[in-house]
């Protein structure tokens, strides 16, 4: 790259920047990245100003539907490009950060595939992301290795390990310690751009590609500005139209009305779409939260069998099969319980009834937050789905219309239900502001998306004065008198060291700042974002 290119980046840190990481963040690196920011980063401003504005009109009580301007797409005999080999069998996919334990725990797993995660389950530190980096090429070119002193353990990848995917920031997260001509970057494009132009030649080398899960999208004009993006980076990079693969995550009640279309507008780059059920419910509860007949009961209660969930998740298998594609499951939360024998077959028998659920229904495979947890999953689909996927499912008997999708979950509000929100919101938002976005907290793996349910529940009873199932109406001193109690139980539970010693008042503030705004705030990790 000539002087002049590299002195045209014009790429500033932020103050709080004191490792470079030089070896990732090369001049021909940012000279990429920057032409990503220059050519895409107006358009995803954009965008995401126009979820603003369409937020606005379901505040005055519009409803999602399907799109009439995109009735022929819905209606039209297409499918999608084709699927690589190594995604053809994705019938259990582990997922996780991408700290350097977890990505070789995660690639010697068993599973078949390992969702690397810079979103909802990664704190995006400049140190997670930057060092996330470098420990994916490490694993592409199998020489990432740890040594844990603390166990005198050391780890190494296995031959044979899952095929890697990668999940970069959704559009709305911006990467505040980089800047292009005094422009914060866009973590989207710092997530995927680095990811490609360090390992797309390596990956083709060993018969595979880039490929990537593509978070929190909310209308099909966002999946074409990620097929631009995609093709675009691949013509910098001098690879094949199509060589980047992509499943969307479906985790917005908008993207569930445009399925058809965010696939035809992927159509060449496409290969699944999933399940993302807790930010799903989130969404939904976000979406429509100052709709009165969309009151949602305690989060324990809303599960894959509630009506507009279980809607949702038969359209995602019979559209994905209608365009050749596969159609993946949801996450099961549950984590092995060590000690206790009686509560650890219980979780088990929960995951096992999960992934039954979804492989008779019709899913292609399914994700797993533990390696523990990947055998059970994989026995089941193994034993209902001998082939490498069902994509002949079709479901043509079924039709999901938008009340199906829209409809409202029965259930209770219970002063338990609210205190657990509390208590988890705080313990997960600490974890997060000291690095760790994915937390194991009474047995479930936790991370952003389910704490987002936690206060964004909270913040909703509470402006609705929801009744609770003893009669008391949800106040701000209800409220308070649960927050205080809360807090006192986990300064409890962990100990007055542990207590004083993390980031608990700045938790604490943060979560009591989200459910009392009279407003409400998109993403928690937002007004977050600035402490880390």
């Amino acid at each position: 790259m000539s002087d002049l290119a590299v002195n045209k980046v014009k790429a500033q840190f932020s103050n709080e920047v004191t490792n470079y990481y030089p070896d990732v963040l090369t001049d021909e690196a940012l000279f990429f990245l920057y032409k990503l920011h220059e050519k895409f980063n107006e358009e995803r401003k954009s965008l995401l100003a126009r979820r603003e504005q369409e937020q606005l009109l379901f505040e005055k009580g519009k409803l999602p539907t399907f799109p009439v301007e995109t009735s022929e797409v819905r209606t039209g005999d297409w499918v999608a490009g084709d699927t690589p080999e190594d995604l053809q069998d994705r019938r259990v996919e582990i997922t996780g950060p991408v700290d350097r334990k977890m990505i070789i725990n995660a690639l010697n797993s068993g599973a078949k595939t390992f969702m690397a995660d810079f979103e909802d389950s990664n704190s995006p530190s400049w140190k997670n992301n930057l060092e996330g980096q470098q420990n994916l090429s490490d694993a592409i070119t199998k020489t990432i290795s740890l040594y844990d002193s603390s166990k005198d353990k050391s780890y190494q990848l296995n031959e044979d390990v899952a095929t890697l995917i990668v999940r970069p920031r959704g559009l709305h997260l911006n990467e505040q310690h980089l800047l292009f001509n005094d422009e914060v970057a866009s973590g989207s494009l710092i997530d995927f751009g680095l990811y490609v132009f360090r390992n797309t030649k390596t990956l083709m080398e060993r018969d595979s590609a880039p490929y990537f899960y593509l978070p929190k999208m909310e209308h099909y004009l966002e999946a074409r500005w990620w097929n631009k993006v995609f093709s675009y980076a691949e013509e910098c990079l001098n690879v094949p139209q199509g060589t980047f693969k992509a499943t969307v995550l479906i985790e917005t009640i908008t993207a569930s009305f445009q399925l058809h279309e965010i696939i035809y507008e992927l159509k060449d780059h496409i290969v699944g779409l999933n399940c993302g059920r807790w930010d799903y419910i989130f969404s939904y509860i976000k979406k429509l939260r100052y709709q009165p007949n969309f009151l949602v009961p305690n989060r324990d209660q809303v599960t894959m069998t509630t009506p507009f969930m279980e809607a949702y998740s038969k359209l995602v298998i019979q559209t994905c099969h209608k365009r050749g594609i596969h159609a993946m499951g949801g996450m099961a939360a549950q984590i092995p319980i060590k000690n206790d024998d009686a509560a650890n077959n219980t979780a088990i028998e929960k995951v096992r009834n999960d992934k039954l659920r979804e492989v008779k229904n019709g899913h292609d495979g399914t994700w797993v937050a533990h390696p523990g947890l990947v055998k059970v999953a994989m026995d089941v689909f193994d034993e209902y789905m001998p082939q490498p996927n069902q994509k002949d499912k079709m479901l043509e008997d079924i039709s999901i219309t938008e009340e199906d999708l829209l409809e409202q979950p029965v259930g209770t509000i219970t002063e338990e239900g609210i205190r657990k929100n509390i208590n988890v919101g705080i313990l997960y938002i600490e974890a997060w502001l000291r690095g760790n976005g994915a937390v194991a907290l009474y047995n479930l793996m936790e991370d952003a998306a389910t704490a987002e349910i936690s206060r964004t529940q909270v913040w909703q009873w509470l402006h609705a004065g929801a009744k609770l199932e003893d009669g008391r109406v949800f106040s701000i001193k209800l409220y308070n008198e649960f927050l205080n109690s809360e807090v006192a139980n986990i300064q409890a539970m962990l100990g007055d060291t542990a207590f004083c010693e993390g980031r608990f008042e700045l938790a604490i503030r943060l979560f009591d700042e989200l459910v009392l705004n009279e407003g409400f705030e998109e993403f928690l990790t937002l007004p977050a974002y600035q402490y880390i």
